[in-house]
């Protein structure tokens, strides 16, 4: 029963049967029909005979092997593959149905191949998950056949389970380039240095171009020869991460929220930091501040900060900003660079706001992040015909222009401001920062 239970009737079986049929109901009408009909129903049940002699004799078996990552990355392409090895002394045909996680809703997941003898054949797709959490992973059913007209299953017991945290591809391509100094390519800014620092390094010989106020007149004094002073970057400075998780987070954006494009940038910005030689920190805050990482650059920082990312969960309440003021005034004393992923919509909701992000800007470098709706963008640009497209194209008119007015008023009271397309948030964060060092406001 096992073995029938697996056994199943292709289309082909069918098609064939109803043309004998067809065959046969003619061969009343025309009778030297009816002996070729007689044949093909022989030649039929042959091939049904020999089709189930090769799936079931001698006993030979398809091994099944999942090549998965023990990890997702959140809003990326990430590579799986299933190994397939077939022990039959004929090639077959395979059908692959890998029983997907609910929460991608894929229905296409049929995968078509021929297997060779004894040879092992990699079916390779790709996943593109847009939430956090965990991914179950069903049976692995391969259905082959020979002739086409029966096949028989084999089937992948093990189900398996795999979290999908923070977009760490995006990571490694940004720490790659970055360690190798080809930010650039991926449209990451050359900043070009402004001032300088007052962290000094070390006495070196004076060579043309150099500053005069950096000569050292002691050190030129005593080697007979010019000698200034040489600075560096400021280094171990606090870098922090603070991202709202409101309603105002909930908003989607290609199937994404923007919430997960915050916690995706924190990842990407926080590791950019540490490679600066900077410590990296974070919070979330809502209701109350919660979810509080020091700002450190040991090696554990990044998986503290990952693993803190992963179980972060927004709700429909309204952000409680002075909680937040006064958090960090019991809390982050040293001056920092603050990156607050919140968003804006109205010019009423900034102004609400407004005093506390004022008070923070007094002690703290504040970078609000301000999504861009490219879709609104996109529909006040279009050409209107009818009053109710010339009614939306107003609307629409009318939320960019206020987004507008909010980043100027962000401006006017001495905030830094990142106003960028969701997908866009990481390369501008990271450009905004390179920027900040440049000019020495930290």
């Amino acid at each position: 029963m096992k073995h029938l239970r697996r056994l199943y009737i292709a289309n082909r079986f069918f098609y064939i049967l109803l043309l004998l049929g067809a065959c046969f109901a003619l061969s009343f009408y025309w009778e030297p029909l009816r002996v070729l009909s007689t044949i093909i129903l022989w030649l039929f049940i042959g091939a049904c005979v020999w089709d189930l002699f090769l799936l079931y004799f001698p006993k030979h078996q398809i091994k099944i092997q999942r090549q998965y990552p023990d990890k997702l990355s959140n809003g990326d392409q990430n590579p799986l593959a299933i190994i397939l090895k077939s022990t039959f002394p004929l090639k077959v045909r395979a059908r692959v149905l890998e029983e997907m996680p609910f929460q991608l809703q894929v229905r296409h997941n049929e995968f078509k191949l021929e297997l060779n003898p004894r040879k092992e054949h990699k079916v390779e797709y790709f996943l593109y998950p847009k939430k956090r959490g965990v991914y179950g992973f069903g049976k692995c059913n391969v259905l082959i056949s020979h002739l086409g007209l029966f096949e028989r299953k084999f089937i992948l017991e093990e189900q398996l389970e795999i979290p999908c945290y923070p977009s760490f591809i995006q990571m490694r391509k940004y720490q790659l380039l970055a360690t190798t100094d080809r930010l650039i390519e991926m449209g990451v800014k050359r900043i070009r240095r402004i001032g300088s620092t007052m962290e000094f390094d070390h006495i070196r010989e004076y060579v043309k171009g150099d500053e005069y106020k950096h000569m050292n007149w002691k050190a030129s004094a005593k080697h007979k020869r010019l000698m200034v002073n040489q600075y560096q970057e400021e280094k171990s400075q606090p870098i922090y991460s603070f991202i709202d998780i409101g309603r105002v987070m909930r908003m989607p954006f290609n199937d994404m929220t923007l919430l997960d494009y915050a916690i995706n940038s924190t990842l990407v910005l926080s590791n950019a930091a540490i490679l600066k030689q900077d410590r990296a920190g974070m919070l979330t805050f809502g209701k109350k501040s919660e979810n509080h990482i020091s700002p450190e650059r040991n090696n554990k920082q990044m998986k503290l900060i990952s693993d803190k990312l992963y179980g972060i969960k927004t709700n429909f309440e309204e952000s409680e900003f002075g909680n937040l003021y006064a958090f960090m005034r019991r809390h982050i004393n040293k001056r920092s660079l603050i990156f607050l992923y919140s968003n804006f919509e109205t010019l009423d909701s900034l102004n609400r706001q407004l005093p506390y992000l004022k008070m923070m800007a007094k002690s703290h470098i504040i970078v609000a992040v301000v999504f861009k709706n490219t879709e609104l963008i996109q529909l006040s640009k279009e050409n209107a015909k009818t009053s109710v497209e010339i009614y939306n194209k107003i609307i629409a008119e009318k939320f960019v222009y206020e987004k507008n007015l909010i980043i100027q008023e962000l401006n006017r009271h001495g905030l830094q401001t990142i106003y960028t397309a969701p997908e866009d948030l990481s390369i501008k964060s990271i450009n905004k920062y390179l920027e900040i060092k440049a000019r020495g406001l930290i």
